[in-house]
């Protein structure tokens, strides 16, 4: 009934940019936060980002001055513009929706989700 999708990740070299993008479907009725988590291999997966509906943000320190996430309350859909990308940026970047209250078509609901991931590489 709720489903996250996630676009925009691929291969790119030290130094380059990637656009990442989360759209939340369903009949969504609110939405308490989004953010982007990732996991490289054998790590623990880690906040990476986090946006509120009030547009207050959160940085990982690694990612702070490089990334930027942003997003659009109507659309269900928010976005993290990676910039200057590390090898250590590799990893599989999941979406998550934080306390997303919809309507299953004969209750109301509130519950976290998340997204299929998406493979971020970076090139040295």
């Amino acid at each position: 009934q709720v489903q996250l999708v996630e676009s925009g990740g691929g291969l790119v070299q030290t130094g380059g940019s990637l656009r990442l993008s989360c759209a939340a479907s369903g009949v969504i009725i609110s939405i308490n936060a989004m953010g982007w988590y990732r996991q490289a291999p054998g790590k623990q997966r880690e906040l990476v980002a986090s946006i509120t509906s009030g547009n207050s943000t959160n940085y990982a320190d690694s990612v702070k001055g490089r990334f930027t996430i942003s997003g659009d309350n109507a659309k269900n859909t928010v976005y993290l513009q990676m910039n200057s990308l590390k090898p250590e940026d590799t990893a599989v970047y999941y979406c998550n929706a934080d306390r997303l209250r919809f309507w299953t078509g004969a209750t109301y609901r509130t519950g976290d989700f998340w997204g299929q991931g998406t493979q971020v590489t970076v090139s040295s």
